[in-house]
């Protein structure tokens, strides 16, 4: 019996999957705390109290929304991957590397600095590429 290992790749996966939460829990930080007209937060309408935020909290949201859309490309590019049998370190390598610059993505987004950003949302869909061929041969 042939036991499958929950390679880094994987745990890379969970960890991308978890991201666009993280940020949804920045775009609604400390308005759990608050209450009266100082906080029109609703958590019955989360959605529409998202709508309407400016500044960091809608980066935060817009951060969030991205990470979901870039989701699926990661989780099928590193299933492919294993697949195709890529080389594990380099796979391994790649998929954290797509963390990492994903998480730097949202800070960049958070903080506002556009042009940065863009790069490194650039930067990790070039890796996401790089990890869907890491197998071809």
């Amino acid at each position: 019996m042939t036991v499958a290992q929950f390679t880094l790749a994987y745990w890379s996966v969970l960890v991308a999957a978890l991201l666009p939460i993280v940020c949804a829990g920045v775009a609604k930080w400390g308005m759990f705390r608050q209450s009266g007209p100082a906080s029109d937060f609703d958590n019955h309408d989360p959605r529409a109290w998202l709508a309407r935020q400016t500044a960091w909290r809608a980066r935060a949201n817009a951060a969030q929304a991205n990470s979901f859309e870039a989701l699926p490309f990661f989780i099928g590019a590193v299933i492919i991957a294993h697949q195709l049998g890529a080389p594990q370190p380099r796979l391994d390598l790649l998929a954290a590397a797509y963390v990492g610059l994903r998480v730097v993505y949202v800070v960049l987004y958070v903080a506002n600095l556009a042009n940065l950003r863009s790069l490194v949302w650039t930067l990790a869909l070039a890796v996401n590429v790089a990890i869907l061929f890491a197998g071809y041969r």
